[in-house]
């Protein structure tokens, strides 16, 4: 893992553990002061923990066992007595617990002698912002989006593949189906990719988005590298949502094509949805990749075919 990741996921952990305290504190405060009964019950658990710690390091009492069970169990008889106190008070009974972002390794990163499951997907997720900062996300929305440059039936059909994509990334969960976007440049693939994109994001789900060719190198470099790592398929294959850009640019070789059919294969084997977008029609597809490759998307994701004339220059055509 690379350690600015995980330096920074680390960070993140204290601040959130650090933050539950200091909210816990002043929970204990307001109750202190308003329920005042509360307050010496606690401070009789408190006074029950340091009895606690005496015995264990005295070791004088005859039976010290005993004792600690007598004293755990006027400590949970005590802790039992603060929750009935709340709750008739009109609080939760839990108020006075400290609210961890994650009750399981209370936000150390570290649970049963291992890192959390919360911290490796926070890891994941900077992994993630940290491949897309470069990928222009935020030039692109459902918005700015024009149907003007399409006429006759290509705008019915452009219409249709926008208000698919646009209802597509408003209801997104990780069961969502994969989209397969095809056709030739400049009529708005990576536009409507990267739209959904910035609002999948926004919901809160995990999302990486780059270009075929860019992934691969990454995949390519970790793999024949001295550590042999697998981080970066490691990620592409559990983001949320992947979206693949211009698939077909990419060099012909077989680790590629090995890599673009395992990528597509586990993903859908896990349920987890992609996007992707080529220049190529289906029949380029069937010409440069193997037949399995073709056979699932075909049978798996919903095909979009893009039509029309490449705004890019039309746009360039009205500027001059």
């Amino acid at each position: 893992m690379d350690s600015f990741i995980f330096d920074k996921a680390q960070s993140i952990m204290t601040s959130r553990r650090a933050k539950a305290e200091s909210e816990n504190e002043m929970r204990i405060a307001e109750i202190n002061a308003r329920i005042p009964q509360i307050k010496e019950v606690n401070e009789a658990i408190i006074n029950t923990g340091r009895e606690l710690i005496r015995v264990i390091s005295e070791k004088k009492e005859v039976d010290i066992s005993t004792r600690i069970e007598e004293l755990r169990q006027y400590n949970l008889g005590a802790q039992e007595m603060s929750r009935k106190l709340l709750e008739q008070n009109g609080y939760p009974a839990d108020y006075l617990d400290v609210h961890y972002n994650c009750p399981r390794c209370n936000d150390t990163g570290y649970f049963d002698g291992r890192f959390c499951d919360c911290f490796k997907k926070l890891c994941g997720k900077l992994s993630t912002d940290e491949l897309n900062k470069n990928a222009n996300l935020a030039l692109c929305s459902f918005d700015t989006f024009s149907l003007s440059y399409y006429k006759g039936d290509d705008y019915f059909t452009m219409k249709s593949i926008l208000e698919f994509t646009m209802q597509y990334a408003e209801t997104f969960t990780t069961n969502s189906g994969s989209i397969f976007m095809f056709g030739p440049t400049g009529l708005g693939k990576t536009h409507l990719s990267l739209a959904a994109a910035n609002r999948i994001l926004e919901k809160g789900y995990s999302v990486i988005y780059d270009s075929a060719i860019n992934i691969l190198r990454k995949i390519e470099k970790e793999h024949f590298s001295r550590e042999h790592s697998s981080e970066m398929i490691d990620m592409v294959i559990g983001t949320d949502l992947l979206i693949l850009d211009d698939l077909g640019t990419e060099y012909e070789t077989p680790f590629y094509n090995a890599t673009i059919y395992n990528i597509i294969n586990t993903r859908l084997n896990s349920g987890k949805p992609s996007i992707i977008s080529t220049n190529l029609d289906f029949g380029g597809i069937k010409r440069r990749y193997d037949e399995r490759v073709v056979s699932r998307i075909v049978a798996a994701y919903t095909c979009l075919e893009f039509k029309g004339e490449d705004v890019r220059l039309q746009i360039k055509t009205k500027n001059l």
